[in-house]
This record gives C-alpha cells, sequence and structure tokens, in this order.
C-alpha cells in the first residue's frame, strides 16, 4: 500500500495547459537562434553535439508534461547526475559518514578545481568533480558491477524508465580524464576514498555518460520536487528523509562558481552539466530542464541560463517570491510574453581551459594560468 506521504500534491488547481505551453513557445522562439557560448570540448567525444539542439520540458509532482522543442535528442548526463548519486550515499551511509568526507561549503571554484581541499582535507562538496568522485566511492556494493547496477537502478527508478550508458563518451572520459586522475589520487592521499581508484574512477566515468534527455531530466527534477517519489510511476525513489540535504547542496553549489548569483537572479535548487543540460526544482510544484550544448565559460548552458533567469524574473518562480503566491506557480508563466530586463554584469568572464581547450604559448604569453594562486 502506497504510504500518505509517497505522492506530494499541489493544495491547489492544477496548471493552465494552454497558458503554460504558449510561455514555453515563445521562449523557445526568442532563444533558438541565439548563437553564443561554445561547446564543450575538453571530453572530445562532447564536442560532437548539434549546437542548435534545444529543448525545455517540465514535469509536474502531479506528473503533468509541458516541453518544446528538440525533447528526444539524446545527452550524456554529465554534472546532472552529481545530486542522485549523493542521495545513494546518503542512503548507503547517513550524513554523518558522508559529511566526515565531503562538506557542504561552496567552494567558489571551477567544477574541476584541484587547487584545493577545505581545511579538514575533504572536497568543499559533493557537487565539484572532487566531491563527485568521493560520492561514487561511496556507493556499497559487492563487485565494481554491482556497484553500478545500483546506481543505475536508482537513476531508472527517478527518471522512469532503464539507462543506457554512451560507451564512446565513457571511453573518451577514461582516455581523457587525467585531472580527475589526478583528484582521485589526491584525495585517496586523505584518505576519503577506501576503494581501488581506477574502479572509482570508472565508476564515476560511467554514472556521467549515462544517456538522457530533456524530458528524463525533467522527470528525475520532478522526482525531487514530489519528496522522492516519481510523479509518473509512483515509486519511491529517494529516501524522502534526504530530499532536503539534496536540495540544499544544489541551491549552494549546484552551479558552481556562478551559484551565487544564480541564486541571486534564478532562485531555485539547480545542477549544471558541461553537456549543455541544467535541471531545476519548485519544491512542492515541479521540475525543470533546459538542454543546449553551447556553454559559457563556467560551462553552464547559455540557452539554458536565459531561460531560467526569464521565467525567474517575469514568473515568479524565484523560492524566495513563491511563498507569497496563491496557487500553482506555472499559472504565472504566461508573463514571460515580456523579454526579462537585463541585469548589468557583475563579474568578468574568465575562461577555464578545462571546458574549452585553450591553445598554450610555450613562450609564456599564454592565457592566465589555471594555477595562478
Amino acid at each position: 500500500m502506497t504510504n500518505k506521504h509517497d505522492v506530494e500534491h499541489s493544495k491547489s488547481f492544477g496548471p493552465d495547459r494552454a497558458l503554460v505551453m504558449s510561455a514555453l513557445e515563445a521562449l523557445y522562439s526568442r532563444y533558438r537562434g541565439c548563437d553564443e557560448g561554445r561547446i564543450a570540448d575538453y571530453i572530445p567525444e562532447l564536442s560532437k553535439a548539434d549546437p542548435d539542439c534545444f529543448a525545455i520540458s517540465i514535469v509536474t509532482v502531479d506528473g503533468e508534461v509541458f516541453e518544446v522543442g528538440d525533447i528526444e535528442s539524446q545527452f550524456t548526463i554529465q554534472s546532472l547526475s552529481k545530486p542522485f548519486t549523493h542521495a545513494i550515499a546518503l542512503e548507503d551511509h547517513g550524513r554523518e559518514y558522508v559529511m566526515q568526507r565531503v562538506g557542504v561549503e561552496p567552494s567558489g571554484d571551477s567544477f574541476d578545481s584541484i587547487i584545493r581541499l577545505d581545511a579538514n582535507n575533504r572536497p568543499h562538496n559533493p557537487m565539484v568533480n572532487a566531491g563527485a568522485i568521493a560520492v561514487s566511492s561511496m556507493i556499497e556494493g559487492d563487485s565494481p558491477g554491482h556497484r553500478l547496477d545500483r546506481m543505475l537502478d536508482m537513476f531508472a527508478r527517478t527518471m522512469g524508465r532503464t539507462p543506457s550508458i554512451d560507451n564512446e563518451v565513457f571511453e573518451s572520459e577514461r582516455t581523457t580524464g587525467h585531472r580527475n586522475r589526478a583528484m582521485a589520487h589526491l584525495i585517496l592521499n586523505f584518505g576519503i576514498i577506501e576503494r581501488d581508484v581506477e574502479e572509482v574512477l570508472d565508476l564515476y566515468f560511467k554514472q556521467c555518460s549515462i544517456l538522457v534527455n530533456a524530458r528524463d531530466m525533467a522527470t528525475m527534477a520532478a522526482t525531487l520536487a514530489n519528496g522522492g517519489v516519481n510523479p509518473k510511476t509512483k515509486q519511491r525513489a529517494i529516501k524522502r528523509e534526504y530530499i532536503r540535504d539534496v536540495l540544499t547542496v544544489m541551491h549552494t553549489c549546484g552551479m558552481y562558481n556562478y551559484a551565487g548569483e544564480w541564486a541571486y537572479t534564478v532562485g531555485l535548487p539547480a545542477k549544471s552539466g558541461v553537456s549543455g543540460g541544467i535541471i531545476a526544482v519548485v519544491p512542492g510544484q515541479f521540475g525543470i530542464c533546459v538542454y543546449s550544448p553551447p556553454v559559457d565559460e563556467r560551462g553552464n548552458s547559455v540557452r539554458g541560463i536565459k531561460v531560467f533567469e526569464n521565467l525567474s524574473r517575469n514568473s515568479g518562480m524565484h523560492v524566495f517570491e513563491t511563498w507569497h503566491q496563491h496557487g500553482q506557480v506555472l499559472n504565472h508563466i504566461d508573463e514571460v510574453k515580456d523579454p526579462s530586463p537585463p541585469l548589468p554584469s557583475t563579474v568578468v568572464p574568465v575562461g577555464d581551459a578545462t571546458v574549452h581547450k585553450r591553445e598554450i604559448d610555450l613562450d609564456g604569453s599564454s592565457d592566465q594560468a589555471e594555477d595562478d594562486s
């Protein structure tokens, strides 16, 4: 029998389908021609993505789906996987064990920084690569295959279908993942990893190589919004007690060195990935995914950022605005018909050699070195 807490429903009437679809189509038309950003190429296979792909998908906690664009286009999940493996580690070991090994503080660094750990020699949080590798090492199982099966099973419960792995991307990541290998050995040195490094990295690279589409990711985000229950299958995917942990870390750390500005302008728990996906969660209401491969210097989808900023500023989706609204947030979405006002530039973009390849001038006149500090 289904527990009364296993299915979370909004206390208000559902969203107006025509209104929501009209707004999504307007956003799609507005940003489809955006030619900003570049496809991440530090993993060679990622560079093969179609820069014109663009999709927006929303899944509500009642299982309604609203979507527009290239919904069926598949991409590798990359860092969008991190909140979900964090949930597995919490379920396997509990908060105290995980927090002893991985912190929850924003680092202010890029997603794959190898510059520093925190004062306790832990990765700063589970959303940066060092923390995610540590988290992957915590997934329990009798063998590497068993641990992979447990991870894939959890992903299947959250997205509502059996996922597969893009083996070409996996091999590409394993062949070129020297920075991740360096991070893994660094945290092994401090006792954070307790298994064979190459075995842990293989699991992590496979985790990042899972194939998804925008609807899959919106469903996974909606599962978080719904207290850990997949809103389509009604199956519990994540223990309710750890949803708060996962969403909190997404809110403070999910967008890496853009997390503060994201919290200010968009204000939703979120996670980005260098393959071009961004997911966000409106707790108790819906999950949303925007997919578009061209990314900025921080590794965040350019079209994705624009869509989310527009939705938040014009439709009241910011977590500190939703409290005073009556009914479904989606019923305010029609206000996106007016372009959102531009924000003043608050940061100077700094290139990241790990997102976009950088040509190095051996005479010393290259771009800013990664290890300036």
